[in-house]
């Protein structure tokens, strides 16, 4: 999941001043774009089919089906790879799952079984009709374009999942595609915290902050957060000057967040740059109304988001 808002150079600076709120860019056609295309599929991991695919493998619901549906790509790796390449989670956490998932189900088993998950919640959310549509193909045509552009250098996931086979049906092409523009920004973005010296908890509690992201309480529940590990996550970006006594952001943590969003689109450029501007408009369009029709379906539980 990327954790912040995307273009201005370093340094990423921890200063102070009321013009820190004002120093937001304007999104890039790349972030908006990316914005645009990334639901379709991001909206698995709230749907109870991936969930269902998985758990007939025999993997448990929650945390095991997700760190191994996500990390399947990368084969049958060790906790320490998971806990590098998803930042955010606890170490211990994901020791708990990882690599016993493997024993359960191997990796190619559960790239077969996340690819029916896919399958099965697009056709319920968006529908035959849309699936079968030639905007369906328009669309999936074009984010392959832009995801087979992005450098696989230090981006493990993105490059993991660019070396499996594109699906033949055109909206689990799209789904693939969106995967594999999902990871290359993240990847990148994670390099941009890494910059900006937060770490992976941190950069969860200075998200929520905005109250636009997971609350804490599902951060810490999915991700396997202790009440005082976030507290003292808090009190960390406090003494930095990035959140205020409330836990709100300061002017410097929106400033920190605007900067990194500004680093992670400039290491995001390669897809879009290779599609070009007006088909970067065209692909934006279509996946908007795809992600339109996804949200109005409740793919996005409204009830999981917000400050807290």
């Amino acid at each position: 999941m990327l954790l912040t808002d995307s273009a201005r150079p370093l340094p990423l600076s921890t200063g102070t001043g009321a013009s820190a709120r004002t120093h937001s860019p304007e999104p890039t056609a790349g972030r908006r774009c990316h914005d645009a295309v990334a639901p379709l599929h991001s909206c698995v991991y709230f749907a109870p089919e991936m969930q269902d695919e998985l758990a007939v493998l025999g993997l448990e619901r929650g945390s095991m089906a997700y760190y191994a549906g996500r990390a399947a790509p990368l084969g049958a790796v060790d906790a320490g790879t998971v806990t590098a390449t998803f930042y955010n989670f606890d170490h211990e956490h994901v020791r708990r799952y990882i690599p016993a998932a493997w024993r359960i189900a191997p990796p190619e088993a559960v790239l077969a079984a996340r690819l029916r998950g896919a399958d099965r919640t697009l056709r319920r959310l968006l529908g035959a009709e849309v699936l079968a549509s030639k905007e369906m193909a328009e669309a999936a045509e074009l984010a392959l374009r832009a995801a087979k552009a992005g450098p696989r250098e230090a981006r493990p996931l993105y490059s993991a999942n660019a070396d499996l086979p594109v699906p033949t049906e055109p909206h689990l092409a799209l789904w693939h595609a969106a995967t594999l523009l999902r990871e290359h920004r993240g990847d990148g973005h994670l390099a941009a915290l890494a910059i900006a010296v937060l770490s992976g908890l941190e950069a969860l509690v200075l998200h929520n902050a905005t109250g636009r992201a997971p609350t804490s309480a599902v951060f810490m529940q999915t991700r396997g957060w202790s009440a005082a590990q976030w507290a003292a996550a808090r009190d960390r970006l406090r003494e930095r000057g990035l959140l205020d006594e409330a836990g709100d952001l300061t002017d410097s943590g929106a400033a920190l967040r605007a900067e990194v969003e500004a680093l992670t689109d400039r290491l995001d450029t390669a897809p879009y740059d290779h599609l070009g501007p007006a088909a970067t408009a065209r692909l934006t369009e279509l996946a908007g109304a795809f992600t339109t029709s996804l949200r109005a379906a409740g793919a996005f539980p409204a009830a999981l988001f917000g400050k807290g």
